[in-house]
């Protein structure tokens, strides 16, 4: 069995695409393979910054024979029908067989082929792949006509030592690949896959990205060990550097004290988007006056020179970054507030000013504030957006809120207030920590609410996985808010006051926009109590009551439905129901007509009908009670206590008995038993 060695050397492959191509490269080769008949025992594809590999190994060196049977015309058919069989097969008619298939005798040919060679299967494949390769974003180069991510250098494709001669454009390729662009860029000849991956290593190339990601890690944490500090974690940022180098080489540098009143996010943030420097923190969590580069360079000086180049030009950056933090404190928030007339929310939705104005109408109408609470958060949602004219917003988008709180302070505005213009935004996906404050979580809740009712009401609704406006993750940051908090309020009540904020902007009504929306609400529930292990089946026995709009409350149901049906009553009585659910609809639709009657007591004649309908008269009014007081647990125990009496009557009683009068009575009571059970939940929603 042979070894195919693919690497396809090329200038700098973006960071954000390389993990992707190395899945691409490896799957459209395999599936190329395939389709040709040749299998194999694995196959692993490594990504560098310059450089996509694919080994595959267990590949024989030629594929298998293949016969193919095709029918052609019935025997005495036309000669032009024959010319055209016998063109298309390649043979004559004595090389025919005929066949009778009981609908008439027909000409068959029987094509052997032979194996292809796998190398030049693979030369096929791979140009193929090549040429059809689903970069985001791809170029041409030079005069030629081929588009690859960078311009490609060089091409090693080996099949069990010998190569394989793909081309691509004017590459050809060979057994020669190079090293490191700056530390051994000579050409070496390789012969294998190890052969391969040892001639990398001398030449200062780590080719597998989770040995890099390890190298990176390890070193950034061992000198910030070293000054007794702690590595800031950044998963993300340490995928892109993954990304950025080949033979990494981490550094530690410091940042000038002058820098250091300028806020840590503003210098995190800097140091994060200009120049992919990982920031360190003291053992207080603060930001320390250090920072870990990645260098791709071993120097001669230990990559002294390398720090101080770093330490320049970071220097530079955190200069227009404290200008910015010096020219912004200048103007207060309020002073910036006429700039969002300037800016263009959504063009069906108006400007910014105008949602600062619908977050003031939906704060307003937050039930769980105080008075002082309410007016905090009427100055935070006022104030909220205000922050995105300044000067560092401008260049950090991604600190917009952050700021805001800061300026707040600088304003002499609460700690409150200024919390919660930072934390409106919050949270902003399942990691994200969520506000706790009440202030903050008005107008955060008031932020994504007026969100959704917007969209919803304008029909820029999320389809598929295409999501624009992030209205699923705005959704759960509504259900985290309540749930988290534990807040008791009407979602249809916050969709009815985002509504009327908006007048006659749409033309959708209220009730539509708010059943539409509580049914995106209990999507996106399903979808956020999936990890906590609760089933969505149980969620939509809830909804589909009706009129359960209050999360905490719907939750508290669940929860109640899940311990009930767990246990053995719950389970048996779920049985039950579906039963007599089951015989009532199939008697309804022979009678034409609904047996939702009373049943006649008078009718009773079995004792079992008795025991049953004096189990109902006393279960259903303690559900009642219990239901009154949220007491779900209650309710779920009262309702345990028909699985008897609903056992002995499908033990004992016929519903369809001959009596026509005695048959619809019977009918009637187990129409009650459904009746009863649809107090707490609809139970024909409930799986299993």
């Amino acid at each position: 069995m042979a070894e195919l060695l693919l690497e396809i050397l090329s200038e700098e492959i973006p960071a954000r695409m390389q993990a992707r191509a190395a899945d691409d490269l490896r799957k459209m080769v395999a599936d190329g393979l395939a389709r040709n008949g040749i299998t194999f025992e694995a196959a692993r594809a490594y990504v560098t910054p310059r450089r996509l590999v694919l080994v595959i190994e267990g590949l024989p060196l030629a594929g298998p024979d293949v016969s193919e049977e095709k029918r052609g015309p019935r025997v005495g058919s036309p000669a032009q029908a024959m010319d055209g069989f016998l063109k298309s097969t390649g043979m004559d008619v004595d090389q025919l067989e005929q066949r009778d298939t009981g609908k008439g005798v027909f000409y068959f040919a029987v094509i052997n082929k032979k194996g292809r060679p796998t190398d030049a299967v693979l030369k096929e494949v791979v140009e193929e792949t090549m040429a059809g390769f689903p970069w985001p974003k791809s170029m041409r180069w030079g005069s030629h006509s081929v588009r690859w991510v960078r311009p490609v250098q060089s091409i090693l494709c080996l099949l069990d030592g010998a190569v394989v001669p793909v081309g691509f454009g004017p590459v050809t390729a060979g057994d020669l690949t190079s090293g490191h662009r700056f530390l051994a860029p000579e050409t070496v000849r390789v012969k294998d896959f190890a052969d391969y991956l040892n001639k990398l290593r001398r030449a200062k190339v780590m080719l597998d990205p989770v040995e890099r990601r390890h190298a990176i890690l390890s070193g950034a944490e061992a000198l910030a060990e070293a000054e007794g500090l702690t590595l800031k974690p950044d998963d993300g940022l340490l995928a892109e550097v993954t990304g950025l180098v080949e033979w990494p080489v981490p550094l530690i540098g410091s940042i000038d004290d002058s820098f250091m009143d300028v806020p840590a996010e503003v210098l995190i943030t800097s140091m994060r988007s200009h120049q992919k420097y990982f920031s360190l923190q003291k053992a207080d969590g603060s930001l320390a006056p250090r920072f870990v580069v990645i260098s791709n360079m071993e120097a001669m000086d230990g990559g002294k020179a390398v720090v101080a180049g770093n330490q320049r030009v970071l220097r530079a950056r955190l200069s227009d970054a404290k200008f910015f933090w010096d020219s912004d404190r200048r103007h207060s928030l309020q002073s910036r507030l006429p700039k969002l007339d300037e800016r263009l929310f959504y063009a069906k939705l108006g400007t910014l000013a105008d949602k600062v104005i619908r977050l003031q109408n939906l704060v307003g109408a937050m039930p769980f504030l105080s008075l002082e609470q309410k007016t905090s958060a009427l100055v935070a949602a006022t104030l909220c957006k205000a922050d995105l004219s300044s000067e560092m917003v401008g260049e950090f988008p991604e600190l917009q809120g952050i700021m805001g709180r800061y300026y707040a302070l600088n304003d002499g505005l609460s700690a409150e207030v200024a919390d919660a213009i930072a934390e409106h935004y919050s949270p902003l996906g399942p990691s994200d920590s969520c506000p706790a404050a009440l202030a903050s979580v008005a107008v955060s809740l008031a932020d994504k609410i007026d969100s959704l009712v917007g969209f919803f009401g304008i029909d820029e609704k999320p389809t598929g996985s295409k999501d624009p406006f992030a209205l699923r993750r705005a959704a759960l940051g509504v259900i985290r808010l309540i749930v988290e908090n534990k807040l008791r309020v009407s979602l249809l009540s916050l969709f009815q006051a985002g509504r009327s904020s908006y007048e006659n902007a749409f033309e959708a009504e209220s009730a539509t926009i708010g059943a539409e929306l509580l049914a995106f609400f209990a999507d996106r529930l399903k979808v956020a109590l999936k990890e906590k292990g609760v089933r969505h089946d149980l969620i939509d026995a809830i909804f589909s009551l009706g009129g359960e709009d209050d999360l905490v409350r719907l939750l508290a149901r669940v929860e109640a439905l899940g311990a009930f049906l767990a246990s053995d009553d719950g389970a048996n009585l779920l049985v039950a129901h579906r039963r007599a659910a089951n015989i009532v609809r199939i008697e309804e639709k022979k009678d034409g007509k609904a047996q939702d009657g009373a049943p006649d007591k008078a009718l009773l004649a079995l004792a079992e009908e008795q025991v049953l309908a004096a189990a109902l008269d006393t279960v259903g009014p303690a559900v009642d009670a219990a239901l009154k007081t949220e007491d779900f647990a209650a309710a779920m125990a009262a309702l345990a206590r028909l699985r008897q009496p609903l056992d002995a009557f499908f033990d004992k009683v016929t519903v369809n008995a001959e009596d026509p009068a005695l048959r619809v009575n019977r009918l009637r009571l187990l129409t009650r038993i459904g009746a009863a059970m649809g107090r707490l939940a609809d139970f024909s929603k409930v799986e299993g």
